[in-house]
């Protein structure tokens, strides 16, 4: 590996090890073995270094998910499925996590990442509707996107955040997927017909 290389990996190990904020322009040299200079010349700053190695963290999280989850597409045990794959790949991802809740805490600290996390919003959207339905993204609409695919990253955001908060108490795969059931069918019932346990 060249300079370029080496300062990527170090700067991702920075990154999984302190996260943004307290990762500097020497840890990353010294995690590297590169110079200090070569920062500046290959990535302009230490940020843009910072980001681009969050981009590939995340990149390499998402490869993480299976590409064809178990059960028909749109059930519940696809839906399981897929949730049991995010929890499986938790501790793996919590380092991404936990910078994305730095940058997100900390909106003046790294504006760059930040509209490239908001930027990348729709892309995420639409990888979890794909998964989830079956239904290809190229054949997804704007509004599966912005409707569907927020409630899932939503659930996504929120199950991530529960992991990192208290491991204990936060919910599997299968509470998540008991109450995704409870909640539809709360939803869907006749009205003035009672709530069922």
């Amino acid at each position: 590996m060249g300079h370029k290389e080496d300062l990527l990996q170090g700067a991702k190990k920075c990154l999984v090890e302190k996260g943004f904020v307290r990762t500097t322009a020497r840890d990353i040299v010294n995690a590297s073995g590169a110079n200090l200079a070569s920062i500046g010349y290959h990535y302009g700053s230490k940020d843009a270094l910072l980001t681009q190695a969050f981009v590939e963290l995340v990149q390499d999280w998402g490869d993480t998910f299976p590409a064809d989850p178990p059960g028909e597409p749109g059930s519940l045990e696809r839906f399981r499925g897929v949730w049991e794959g995010v929890l499986a790949g938790r501790e793996a991802a919590q380092p991404i996590w936990g910078a994305t809740l730095e940058v997100i805490l900390q909106p003046d600290r790294v504006p760059e990442l930040r509209a490239m996390l908001a930027a990348s919003q729709g892309e995420g959207r639409r990888g979890l509707v794909s998964m989830l339905t079956g239904t290809p993204e190229e054949d997804l609409s704007e509004r599966d996107v912005r409707t569907l695919g927020a409630f899932y990253q939503a659930l996504l955001n929120g199950l991530m955040i529960q992991w990192m908060f208290d491991p204990e108490s936060a919910a599997t795969a299968e509470e998540l997927t008991e109450g995704m059931r409870r909640a539809a069918e709360a939803v869907l019932r006749p009205t003035g017909q009672e709530f069922t346990r």
